[in-house]
């Protein structure tokens, strides 16, 4: 016979398998004969570069839930300030300290879905992330949308909102100038669109290699980056 805990999981993900449709979110029993480990999906949010990715969570439930929150990763790997780039782990509130009982799978799902139009630099869970989040805001978008096209299934986004985090950067505004550029000297990026690349699959494949933008100065670079970065630019890694 089924205990109050049980009964409560198996209304929540009924409730889920009802409206799934309107609000994005799924989550299912990773194996029938247990409650305790499940699995939730949602597609990245419209108008952030996770736009249209496939982000799965893991979905582990105490015993005492919902007195306890339920511990959640993600198994999608996601460039995110907010959650360990190597173990999808996650920083958020909601799974912590303001968990309440009257909260469900559905809203903590929920949660970390917004967390992809809000991330908080400031309480990270990866430094990294963070750091180049709050002091080089375009190459984070960039490389946030590398990950989601390469381990979320995204599609590419031709006109991608570099901008879209700027307002959390602990920087000065950048010029126009260097703002086109990512950063990079304009004849470094020429070099590669004179054959024929668009200025910014030049910077996105200079950020994925983590070329040192030299503080906009230019200088050359080896013939092993050129290569790499050429490569890229042709579709060939």
């Amino acid at each position: 016979m089924s205990n109050s805990r049980d009964r409560r999981i198996m209304k929540e993900l009924q409730d889920l398998a009802e409206d799934k449709d309107s609000s994005g979110i799924h989550a299912a029993p990773e194996n029938e004969s247990t409650l305790t480990n499940l699995k939730g999906w949602f597609y990245g949010p419209g108008n952030t570069p996770y736009e249209g990715g496939k982000y799965v969570i893991r979905i582990a439930l105490d015993h005492e839930y919902p007195f306890k929150p339920p511990r959640m990763r993600f198994e999608t790997n996601i460039w995110h300030p907010n959650v360990s780039s190597q173990t999808g782990a996650i920083c958020l509130d909601t799974l912590k300290n303001n968990w309440s009982p009257v909260q469900t799978i559905k809203t903590a799902l929920l949660s970390v879905r917004m967390l992809l139009e809000n991330p908080n630099p400031s309480d990270p869970q990866d430094a990294q992330v963070a750091n180049m989040l709050l002091h080089d805001p375009s190459g984070f978008v960039i490389m946030a949308h590398e990950w989601a096209i390469r381990h979320a299934g995204a599609p590419r986004q031709r006109n991608l909102d570099t901008s879209r985090f700027n307002s959390l950067a602990r920087v000065p505004p950048v010029p126009f100038e260097a703002q086109r550029y990512h950063g990079y000297n304009r004849a470094l990026i020429s070099r590669f669109t004179s054959m024929g690349f668009e200025v910014d699959r030049v910077a996105e494949a200079l950020i994925y290699f983590g070329i040192d933008r030299n503080n906009g100065v230019d200088y050359a670079l080896t013939e092993g980056q050129v290569g790499d970065i050429t490569a890229r630019l042709l579709g060939e890694q």
